[in-house]
């Protein structure tokens, strides 16, 4: 009676046999057959689950990444662990047009994804507060006197050096940038300014600080970064991870014939300073706009990558921050009051008993405008709605279609379909003393300005004193909220045309407990390159450690192909093994014949 033997590359004690009498004919005829389908079925098995536990685990691994990004910008409060050797150091100071400020910020090393950027974030101390310091007055004040500059920002120097670690000096990169206050200043007096402080400065701190990392910005460029800055906070410049989230699709310049690039929307932002306004918003490809204009430019440190390549509409307005609109604004005042005094014969704003009569200013405060020796006296009427009435020139709008302050042209809004933030002057507007941050709301700020305007100043003085308002609001602030009140708001509305039902405005100072200042977009671009170091140091890392820094996915891979490889030999020895048994089983066959006939074996014959 013949056994069919079944061994494969198994231990000795697992080899068995079959005998076909005992077995059904199926198993008989395709033993085989049957052996290949239950080894194939249980390798598909095994890949399913596999690959069903890797989905799982990146699926979780995604989600707690997402999860743990979203907790690092809400949380983000803790002390900067300064011991950490990997935490990199950056240094902008803002030379604003009323005061000076110094912030660090701090990074950790680049992941090594080239489409990523660096996370930036601003360094706190050990008391969890930001390391950021303010001087007065503005640095423009040193106009005819550029020598007293690098004495001047030495305190804000000091303070950064004393928080960045000693060892970090040398690599920290220190960026000293001017705005509006210089902007307005003579070229002869700017570079006076710039060459004190490119010659003082490196013999008394060691930070990174070349030619180029001092400098007066422009307009446009301040936009840009703020525009950056905001939009890296809020996490726009991310991959997109969930369907719910706003995006677009994205033409890249210069790529004519690659496709749409798919990626979050991202916001517009709207600056108001004290000297300058500031317009920023994504455009398309399609939008013509004029190069002054216009910012094109690539976030990503791989010039070839176009995924961070963005396409934005800039303009800045000298002379329509806050303070120089009512700079503006007095001029004007006094301008007309002294010409129709002169024309009519009257003595109104010459004596305090007779005032000009100022609808900007809160209800019967006192005030007064000085020029070349003579003064206008004035005192507020508290009227909000006769105040932007009267100041609406001053938006300088033209007739022509798709223009804004100053008749610039402005692409269109999709208003529908688009997210602005506020910062500034747009904040402390409807904040500091209307405590109204956050979300706009043209008909309720109308009337919370309306109200306050209309208040007296006695009853806003006791309700300063009281502490009611922001702990940083002053009597300044008080005294001109109206006025600036009324000023965002036809800067907003008239200037930009944004309709009075818009609710995509969040006027904020800070996002996810984060200040987001210009600042933090001018160091995020001026440091764009820097994570190519430490790709290429990673990869010079990986070349030598070889198999150390094979990741998670890589070690699936290659677990999954060696598998396939072990499981095709065992198939082809199993084929193997068949052929065999066919060839007994024929042998086997014969022999039987020959027996049957009364005859001997061939073998039997053979030997005869």
């Amino acid at each position: 009676m013949g056994r069919i033997g079944i061994s494969c590359l198994f231990p000795a004690s697992w080899h068995f046999s079959i005998s076909p009498v005992g077995c059904p004919r199926i198993l008989n005829t395709n033993l085989r057959q049957i052996i290949v389908i239950s080894v194939l079925a249980a390798a598909v098995s095994l890949l399913y689950f596999s690959v069903v536990i890797i989905r799982n685990k990146y699926g979780r691994l995604t989600r707690d990444k997402k999860f743990q990004r979203y907790l690092a910008r809400v949380t983000d409060i803790e002390a900067t662990d300064t011991n950490n050797p990997s935490v990199n150091y950056g240094i902008v100071v803002d030379c604003g047009s009323s005061g000076s400020r110094v912030f660090v910020y701090c990074w950790p090393r680049h992941n090594g994804n080239p489409r990523d950027l660096l996370d930036i974030r601003q360094m706190r101390d050990k008391n969890r507060k930001p390391v950021v310091m303010k001087i007065k007055p503005g640095i423009s004040e040193f106009a005819t006197s550029p020598e007293k500059v690098s004495d001047y920002i030495s305190p804000l120097l000091n303070f950064a050096a004393e928080h960045v670690p000693r060892a970090k000096h040398k690599e920290t990169p220190l960026y000293i940038l001017c705005t509006a206050g210089m902007r307005i200043l003579p070229e002869s007096q700017q570079k006076a300014i710039l060459e004190d402080l490119l010659t003082d400065i490196p013999v008394h701190f060691d930070f990174l600080f070349s030619d180029s990392h001092a400098e007066v910005i422009s307009g446009k460029q301040e936009g840009v970064y703020a525009w950056i800055g905001i939009n890296f906070v809020l996490g726009r410049f991310e991959h997109i991870e969930d369907d719910d989230e706003a995006v677009v699709e994205v033409n890249i310049p210069g790529s004519e014939s690659s496709e749409a690039i798919v990626r979050k929307r991202t916001a517009g932002i709207l600056d108001m300073g004290g000297v300058s306004t500031q317009i920023a918003y994504e455009v398309p490809k399609t939008e013509e706009v004029a190069k002054n204009l216009l910012a094109e430019f690539n976030l990503g440190c791989d010039v070839h990558q176009t995924e961070h390549v963005y396409r934005v509409y800039v303009a800045t307005f000298l002379g329509f921050g806050g303070n120089a609109a009512r700079q503006r604004y007095e001029d004007r005042i006094f301008a007309n009051t002294i010409q129709k005094n002169r024309l009519l014969g009257k003595q109104t704003g010459l004596t305090p008993d007779m005032p000009y009569l100022d609808p900007c200013l809160p209800l019967d405060i006192k005030d007064e405008i000085q020029q070349n020796g003579q003064t206008i006296y004035l005192r507020g009427t508290g009227d909000f709605d006769l105040c932007r009435e009267t100041i609406q020139p001053f938006m300088n709008k033209t007739n022509e279609t798709q223009t804004s302050l100053n008749g610039v042209y402005q692409p269109p809004i999709h208003f529908q379909n688009s997210e602005f933030y506020g910062f500034s002057e747009f904040y402390y507007c409807t904040e500091d003393v209307l405590r109204m941050g956050g979300d706009y709301n043209a008909a309720k700020f109308t009337k919370a300005a309306k109200d306050y305007c209309a208040t007296k100043w006695s009853i806003l003085r006791e309700r300063f004193d009281r502490g009611l308002y922001a702990s940083h609001a002053d009597l300044h602030r008080l005294k001109y909220q109206c006025f600036k009140s009324a000023w965002m708001f036809e800067v907003f509305h008239r200037g930009f045309s944004f309709p009075v039902n818009y609710k995509s405005l969040k006027t904020a100072l800070q996002v996810y407990d984060k200040e987001v200042q210009w600042t933090l977009g001018a160091i995020l671009y001026r440091t764009r390159f820097l994570p190519l170091r430490d790709i290429q140091q990673e990869a010079f890392r990986a070349s030598h450690t070889h198999w150390r820094g094979v990741s998670f996915v890589y070690n699936h891979y290659l677990f999954s192909g060696c598998f396939l490889v072990v499981l095709l030999a065992i198939l082809l020895y199993l084929l193997r093994l068949r052929r065999i048994h066919r060839r007994t089983l024929r042998n086997g066959s014969a022999a039987a014949l020959w027996m049957e006939e009364g005859l001997p074996t061939q073998n039997a014959a053979g030997t005869l």
